[in-house]
């Protein structure tokens, strides 16, 4: 005679206890993985307050480095293709001084006005007349031929009430001759930048420099000079003043 054997009460009851515990489990190792992830998070936000971020300067520095790389291998098949030994003693360093020469005589290319000029412009309601700074130095290099051309820039304006720190406009001309340029362009662009930075009610610029694409090759003129100019505002509209600023720079002392 055979017998049926059905779920007791006890087994059911073993058996849930059993679901629960593993649910109980679960949920523990849940809540501790949570707990863990929080605390986790909390240091890496407490080193990211005090670790700096470097990874800028790292890529500029990489950049740097590239473009030393870049500048001065082509300076060692410049010198081969001229007929030169780039390895011999004299010529041995001479790329790597030529790139880094030739990053400095164009640096402009990683300042603009508004940068050099750091906030030196003030208010000054008492002086509305000419401002002249005459014979700034210029050095800068012709981008047609990537020679130097070197000479004075003078810069005048009258101020709207706004002056800037006369240091400041020699550094503004700076920025813009220290790029592969052309002379004309050079003078107005130091005069624009001075109507960006102090909005006055004119400006005029002078420029006049020798190039050395005319002295050591072409025409070859050593005695040769170039003059140019930039009037803006009341410099380019009343005759008298802009006579007044070419009397004052031209009048030496």
């Amino acid at each position: 005679m055979s017998s049926i054997v059905t779920d007791s009460p006890i087994n059911s009851s073993t058996d849930d206890s059993s679901n629960d515990s593993s649910s109980s489990k679960v949920v523990e190792k849940k809540r501790k993985l949570d707990d863990d992830v929080e605390q986790t998070m909390a240091i890496d936000e407490k080193k990211a307050k005090c670790i700096p971020i470097t990874v800028g300067q790292e890529e500029e520095v990489d950049s740097e480095a590239i473009k030393m790389k870049k500048m001065t291998e082509a300076c060692r098949t410049i010198l081969s293709c001229i007929g030169e030994n780039p390895d011999r003693e004299g010529l041995i360093k001479t790329p790597s001084r030529w790139a880094k020469a030739l990053l400095f005589m164009t640096k402009g290319y990683q300042q603009t006005a508004a940068s050099v000029t750091n906030e030196a412009v003030f208010s000054e309601d008492s002086h509305k007349e000419m401002v002249i700074v005459r014979d700034i130095d210029i050095h800068s290099m012709c981008e047609h031929h990537m020679l130097p051309f070197t000479g004075k820039v003078h810069i005048g304006y009258i101020p709207n009430g706004k002056i800037i720190g006369l240091s400041k406009l020699a550094r503004i001309a700076e920025v813009y001759s220290r790029r592969l340029q052309v002379q004309e362009r050079l003078t107005s662009q130091i005069a624009d930048a001075i109507v960006e930075a102090v909005q006055p009610l004119g400006v005029a610029i002078v420029v006049d420099s020798s190039h050395f694409c005319m002295v050591m090759r072409g025409v070859q003129k050593v005695g040769a000079s170039t003059v140019s100019s930039a009037v803006r505002g009341v410099f380019q509209s009343d005759p008298k003043t802009r006579s007044e600023f070419f009397s004052i720079i031209h009048n030496r002392r």
